[in-house]
Order: C-alpha cells, then structure tokens, then sequence
C-alpha cells in the first residue's frame, strides 16, 4: 500500500515539484513541468522536463527526478508530486507511469497546478496489472 503523507510533507513535495518547473529546458513547447519524488529513505530528489530539438530524445520532469535518486543510490519511490503550469491538472504520461511502477508500484502520486484542482492517487491506480520487474522472474 502506498505511504501516506502528512500534509506538510505533501506540501513540501509540492512546492519543490513547482521550483523545479522553474528550472526546465522547455524551448519548444514552453511546457514547464516539474516533478518531485520521496524516495525510500526519506530524502526528496526532484527533476524538469528537459526538451531536445530530436524530439523523441527529450525526457519527462518525473523521470528526470527517478533517475536522480536511482543514481544517488535509491531504489524506493514513496510518492511523486508532479506541477504542471495548466488551469487543470496533468497526469504523469505512460512512459513516467512505467518507470514510477519500477520503483514504487503503489507510490502516491500527486498533480497539481496552476489552478485549484489537485489530484492524489497511486500508481497501480494509474497503471492498472502494469508490467514490472515481477514479470521478469
């Protein structure tokens, strides 16, 4: 089952997934997106989505932060909050959906904006009998 959250955790996750938007490397689209997870050991690593003008070598904020922790030395995801600069939430795509599934299978996850709407729920919500290292055994 997911971890759940105290609410100054969850806005702490919060605020650095809308401080790492600020950061993003987004000239094509100008679609800032940032991501923060915490990982299984308590720490939070966030990440920007990072554009390319190959677009198919870009890669998404959620991933940017998984692959941080992962090269920190983490192999647990907790929860991912994600912001998006939209009146409306946005939801991780299918690729991040899959990569947050490697790492936390029932990790919370959280999208907010620029508007009043926010959404939590978890990952095997999102990704329902996903494909994941169990598969592979």
């Amino acid at each position: 089952m997911a971890k759940t959250l105290t609410a100054p955790l969850c806005r702490k996750l919060e605020k650095a997934a809308r401080d790492a938007a600020k950061k993003s490397y987004s000239p094509y689209s100008k679609f800032r997106v940032g991501a923060a997870i915490l990982a299984g050991s308590g720490k939070i690593y966030t990440g920007t989505n990072v554009e390319n003008a190959s677009y198919g070598l870009c890669n998404c904020a959620e991933r940017t932060a998984i692959f941080s922790a992962v090269a920190a030395g983490e192999r647990v995801v907790e929860a991912v909050a994600v912001y998006t600069p939209t009146p409306g939430v946005t939801l991780p795509c299918g690729a991040c959906r899959q990569v947050i599934n490697e790492f936390g299978p029932t990790a919370l996850v959280i999208s907010v904006c620029d508007g009043s709407e926010r959404t939590e729920t978890t990952l095997d919500r999102l990704l329902p009998d996903a494909f994941g290292p169990g598969n592979l055994k």
